[in-house]
């Protein structure tokens, strides 16, 4: 990685696109036509690294992705939350879920993120961490006594307490309940805590490079780059601005 390396469309003013499913039922107005109304010899849609956000290197790894990408709350929340597990003596694909299960909330898309995040990271981790990743998103809707889970306090400020999840995770709920990888799953929620109850000291991602090491297959190519089923997705976060 070098920050001397020129920023691409150099010498024109370079316009950014919001994505769809973003402005999708709001208020913000859909700026497509009048984006490419402006275009001419010094204007171009942004295509490549933004000089707003930090470059990231040629051959990104997960821990790049933490501290380049990521936004600063969900960061803290999932390395703590891996802190957490660690902490109480979890094994390593329980810590790696924690830390990852998060992940497109941070720097992709919160809709069905355990879902999103679940195909993110399966080309890299056991298929044990993906499937506790995809699921503890309809988990954490779901109570279970055994284990002294409730319905998150917090959903209801949010949420509202007449809201009902829908159908889909109340199969997966289920369905995940009865699996064996269950309590993979499971103690993600039970150490999801939010950001506003954070632990004294500042949890960086290299506390879990030899965690990620022995459970991360970081590619030759680097994340984006090594033609995965999911390298599109990681190419997004790489550049979120891109046009096409």
């Amino acid at each position: 990685m070098s920050d001397n390396k020129p920023w691409p469309q150099a010498g024109r003013e370079r316009l950014i696109v919001p994505q769809p499913v973003g402005t999708y039922g709001t208020d913000l107005p859909d700026l497509r036509a009048e984006m490419l109304g402006k275009v001419d010899a010094a204007h171009v849609l942004m295509m490549g690294d933004n000089p707003a956000l930090p470059r990231m290197p040629e051959k990104p790894t997960l821990q790049d992705f933490f501290n380049l990408r990521m936004n600063e709350s969900t960061r803290r929340h999932l390395l703590e939350s891996a802190k957490r597990a660690k902490d109480d003596g979890r094994n390593d694909k329980v810590v790696l879920a924690c830390m990852l299960h998060d992940i497109t909330n941070a720097c992709l898309i919160r809709t069905d993120h355990g879902y999103w995040g679940s195909q993110l990271i399966a080309p890299y981790v056991d298929e044990e961490v993906a499937w506790a990743v995809k699921y503890h998103q309809a988990l954490r809707y779901t109570p279970d006594p055994a284990v002294n889970y409730e319905y998150p306090e917090l959903y209801l400020q949010l949420f509202g307490d007449d809201y009902e999840p829908p159908a889909y995770i109340k199969r997966d709920a289920e369905y995940a309940m009865q699996h064996k990888w269950y309590m993979t799953s499971r103690y993600i929620t039970l150490y999801d805590i939010y950001f506003f109850d954070e632990l004294d000291t500042p949890v960086g991602i290299g506390e879990f490079d030899d965690i990620i090491a022995r459970n991360f297959r970081q590619p030759e190519e680097g994340l984006g780059f090594d033609d995965s089923p999911s390298s599109h997705m990681w190419r997004t976060m790489i550049w979120p601005n891109n046009f096409l």
